[in-house]
């Protein structure tokens, strides 16, 4: 079960549109790509300006799925430190990921800068915090990794995270310079709108419903249309739907939920994250908090809404509220909504491979935004030279997951234990 995009704050504040019309009829393109997140749009916009020929379907609308309901943190990496990437994957496809990724805020604030997209772009940093003292183990573990590697990151003390955040819940936190938040949604839709002035073809509400190997390349049928095109890119991550004569990716559904404050007064906002970094900690049962352009505060956690359970993740949002920014007493949150994390047992991103010409791309594991759009330039630029040396990660032939059903049950019992306890958050 998955809210309607319509709950989200981010419908409501966005600014930027990419109405597109269904495919109705039949279509020729170098390049076919199913799924309109941001690894899609990445994918068609670099695709587009390139030179080639683009045709993107989405089952719903522009962003719809997880780029819609994004906490919107842009980051510097993936949710690992690098030394256990590196562990994961060999030293040099390691390596090549983890250069890659910290560079993912460049190329996302560079996008948002070169096609004006409306996306409340702030690269003020991130801070991940310590929930408690022996969260800031971890902290410097990572501090130590990414300094080794010249990331420009500053470990700060208990009393100046406090400061910086606005609240004594926080026991120290890692501050990335090279991050910042944006309007996830309004990123995926300034996208789309790019890649259309790129010269790609770009259609809502057009599910693929088969795909189909061909001698030229492939065939993807929609209810009133088909495209076929000689490269092909399924970019549809957590939110897959059955498409016949396609795999569908092996993930662990994990769910995320965030509620929105009103804005914040002048003085709220003078004492709460004054410097405007987005958060998330080191708890096991992780939680975030970020403003956003009018000063609302979100605040979020692991958890689906749309469980039978949801009463106890959305009691727990006021516990949280009222325990870590007590000057917002007498605060009520408003639009509360959540979306789905495709994770792979490694927490790694992969790129799964139908032959040379066709790729599958999933499991960012909660980091979409820079490795999406990292990812879909990528993807495009390899299958459209033909050079697999382009990719992030080499893609592999097979992938298997088993009981990833018992998987995501594990995370969402764990928190919805973790946010029963009211003593705690």
């Amino acid at each position: 079960m998955t809210s309607e995009l319509s709950d989200s704050l981010w419908h409501k504040s966005c600014r930027e549109t990419a109405n597109a019309a269904a495919l109705t009829q039949s279509a020729k393109a170098d390049l076919a790509i199913i799924g309109g997140g941001y690894t899609g749009l990445s994918a068609a916009l670099h695709a587009g300006q390139d030179g080639a020929k683009v045709r993107l379907i989405e089952a719903r609308e522009i962003g719809w799925g997880g780029s819609g309901r994004n906490v919107g943190l842009v980051n510097a990496g993936m949710w690992l430190p690098p030394n256990d990437i590196i562990d994961r994957l060999g030293e040099d496809t390691g390596l090549q990921l983890t250069r890659l990724l910290a560079a993912a805020p460049d190329l996302v604030y560079q996008l948002i800068t070169d096609h004006d997209i409306q996306c409340e772009p702030v690269r003020k940093g991130t801070l991940h915090c310590a929930h408690a003292p022996a969260g800031m183990t971890d902290l410097t573990n990572r501090y130590d990794q990414q300094k080794a590697l010249g990331a420009p990151v500053q470990l700060l003390s208990r009393d100046e995270t406090i400061a910086r955040v606005g609240s004594d819940r926080v026991y120290g936190a890692l501050f990335d310079p090279r991050a910042g938040t944006i309007q996830p949604l309004a990123y995926a839709k300034g996208l789309a709108r790019a890649a259309v002035d790129a010269g790609a073809h770009i259609h809502e509400n057009s599910p693929a419903i088969s795909v189909t190997k061909t001698p030229d390349g492939w065939c993807v049928v929609t209810p009133k249309g088909k495209i076929t095109a000689h490269n092909l890119i399924v970019a549809t991550n957590a939110y897959s739907l059955p498409i016949e004569g396609m795999i569908t990716p092996r993930v662990i559904p994990v769910h995320y939920f965030q509620a929105a404050t009103e804005p914040l007064s002048h003085a709220q906002r003078h004492s709460i994250l004054p410097n405007q970094e987005g958060c998330w900690d080191t708890a096991l049962v992780m939680s975030s908090w970020r403003l956003d352009q009018a000063g609302r505060l979100i605040i979020g956690a692991m958890g689906d809404l749309g469980h039978p359970a949801s009463g106890i993740h959305r009691s727990w949002l006021l516990r949280k509220l009222k325990r870590m920014f007590p000057q917002l007493s007498g605060l009520q949150l408003g639009q509360a909504w959540y979306g789905r994390i495709a994770m792979t047992a490694e927490y790694l991103p992969k790129i799964q491979s139908l032959g040379d010409t066709a790729l599958v791309a999933f499991g960012y594991s909660g980091r979409g935004i820079g490795p999406g759009t990292v990812f879909g330039e990528r993807m495009a630029r390899s299958l459209l030279s033909g050079n697999p040396d382009c990719l992030p990660v080499p893609p592999v032939i097979h992938h298997h997951l088993p009981y990833a059903g018992l998987r995501q049950a594990y995370y969402e019992t764990g928190a919805s234990l973790t946010h029963l306890v009211k003593d705690r958050f």
